[in-house]
């Protein structure tokens, strides 16, 4: 359902029934929750109505997401979390990223020729990381939550066991991936029941993942990392040719870590800090632009602003950022405004400047198939959570027995420096990859804050994950809703390759012309006038939640690329 649905925890309401007031509100009229898929908003929504806070709501949809979403995100994946607890006023980043097995060194990713081997890095055993998902539900439920976990477990449960429809998106992303994911056991006896591959409309059921999912409510931790599940696990992996040992599965560790927060106009904005690259990126890009008031400028010159904002903050990407456990990442140097205004110093107004000519060290896209989901509630706690399993359908590697279909988040690291991934994207030995350690991502959690509203954001996208909540942050800045922000056309430019891309309807045919005559090399969608090679799909799949504090009133806003997404006010009772 893509428009809002307001609803009370008895009756459905409109969102215009809310109070309206002159003074800024203390707490949102109820909550709100914006997620990729239906089932996994109502599962939050069934949870807040049972009395738990954003905190129990948010396992609960992750949860679903992990069943309803095999494309995207799951219990054999990652996530990274951002979380306001409104009674102490703490901002919390919750790191699950997915850490490298001991036997996963950068050797065992080369061919005979020293290159890179593609198929390793992102298909199979050797491609995943130890799993974090699991371990984010039992942490968060049990350091913030008000719900044992079973219960915020039980609809993602239930909907495992009955199954639900195949969608499109879902069928499709099988078509693709089926030569990989059918030369392994355990996941054709899930996704090829008896031989006959899955297809939309298909009903879709996991009776192994709902069992996991139950030894999980059950032990918590142990549940996965420990026992049965584990064993199961490293069984699996190992009989493909992989070599994971139990001991890594139960040292596997959830950390929490400072966010990242800065200034951009009337906005505080708070955000993900490393692992993720995404939160220091948006503090460059954003402060370099602060200066310029872009809804006035013409849409060549903006693009052209935004466009070398990105550049910048892309190649110090490659460069400097990785795993703070592993490297010293200059952080508070990449992030002070003044850094950003020697970088805002170095655009020529009038002309594109080659990635080439960029200073720096010697120089040598996650897939989109990752998930968000927004929320807030009545007491004005708030998660804005990306979890992912890397590359649609991951490894393509369940392991028997688990329903767990495992990551393929290796090839995020630089498994050879100067070599780009699946993205485009490449780095040094800052990434690289060490026994537990944590790859980049580009995952960026979000929330914005001011006198009158408060935001949380986020999107998938792989390495366009960061400027889709760019240009997320410039909408709201704009005066935007939710549902537009959500509903944005989206261009990107990450450095390396030295283009523009697209969406449609993101650059007007003028606006290209311009923009080429600047020096600006654009690979555009086929229905632009201006041409080229062409962006072969949409991007993202933005949710995002708001309240107005003024008006007291809250929006959500699910991406209307996706049919299948939702966006759920509820009213308090």
């Amino acid at each position: 359902m893509k428009s809002l649905t307001a609803l009370s925890f008895a009756l459905l309401l409109p969102v215009a029934a809310f109070a309206q007031t002159t003074k800024s509100a203390e707490h949102p009229p109820g909550a709100a929750i914006a997620s990729a898929h239906a089932l996994a908003t109502d599962a939050g929504a069934e949870v807040i109505r049972e009395g738990g806070n954003a905190f129990d709501a948010a396992v609960a949809v992750s949860a679903a997401l992990s069943v309803v979403e095999p494309i995207s995100s799951g219990l054999g994946g990652g996530g990274l979390w951002l979380l306001h607890d409104a009674k102490s006023g703490r901002d919390i980043f919750v790191d699950a990223r997915e850490t490298s097995p001991a036997a996963a060194t950068p050797d065992k990713f080369l061919d005979k020729n020293g290159n890179l081997d593609i198929n390793r890095s992102q298909n199979g055993p050797w491609s995943a990381g130890i799993p974090g998902l699991p371990a984010m539900l039992v942490h968060v439920a049990e350091t913030y939550g008000k719900l044992p976990l079973k219960q915020s477990l039980a609809p993602a449960i239930r909907i495992a066991k009955n199954g639900f429809p195949i969608y499109g998106r879902m069928a499709n992303g099988y078509r693709v991936k089926r030569a990989v994911m059918d030369q392994y056991p355990g996941t054709r006896a899930v996704f090829s029941p008896n031989g006959k591959p899955i297809a939309e409309g298909d009903l879709f059921r996991q009776k192994d993942l709902a069992t996991t999912l139950e030894r999980l409510a059950e032990n918590g931790f142990d549940g996965f990392y420990r026992g049965v599940t584990a064993k199961r696990l490293v069984a699996g992996v190992n009989a493909q040719g992989g070599q994971w040992n139990l001991n890594e599965l139960a040292s596997y560790r959830i950390k929490e870590r400072d966010p990242i927060r800065f200034r951009y106009h009337a906005w505080d904005i708070t955000t993900a800090p490393p692992v993720s690259s995404g939160g220091i990126a948006l503090a460059q890009m954003l402060q370099i632009l602060a200066p310029y008031d872009l809804k006035a400028i013409p849409e060549a010159e903006r693009v052209h602003l935004v466009v070398e904002s990105m550049r910048r903050a892309f190649r110090d990407r490659t460069f400097y950022l990785g795993d703070p456990d592993f490297v010293q990442v200059p952080q508070k140097l990449l992030t002070s405004p003044d850094y950003a205004a020697g970088l805002r110093a170095s655009i020529n107004p009038s002309k594109a400047t080659p990635s080439n000519l960029l200073s720096g060290a010697p120089t040598p896209l996650e897939d989109e198939e990752t998930t968000h989901f927004s929320i807030i509630d009545a007491d004005g706690n708030r998660v804005s959570a990306t979890q992912t399993v890397n590359l649609l359908y991951g490894s393509g590697l369940i392991p028997p027995g688990t329903g767990v279909l495992l990551n393929n988040e290796m090839d995020d690291f630089a498994l050879k420096p100067g070599t780009p991934n699946a993205f485009g994207v490449m780095g040094y030995e800052a990434n690289a990859p060490k026994p537990g350690k944590r790859m980049l991502s580009s995952m960026t959690p979000t929330f914005m804050e001011s006198k009158d509203k408060v935001v949380v954001i986020g999107t998938p996208g792989g390495s366009r994950i960061i400027t889709m909540v760019l240009l997320g942050i410039l909408g709201y800045d704009d005066g935007l809703n939710a549902q537009q922000v959500a509903a944005l056309p989206r261009y990107h430019h990450q450095w390396l390759p030295d283009v523009i891309g697209a969406e449609p309807k993101a650059i007007s045919a003028e606006a290209a012309k311009a923009l080429r005559a600047m020096g600006h090399a654009l690979e555009l969608p086929p229905d632009t006038a201006e041409g080229g090679r062409g962006s072969s799909h949409v991007w993202g799949n933005l949710q995002t939640v708001e309240w107005d504090r003024r008006s007291n009133q809250l929006m959500g806003g699910s991406d209307p690329r996706y049919p299948e997404g939702k966006a759920e006010v509820l009213a308090q009772p």
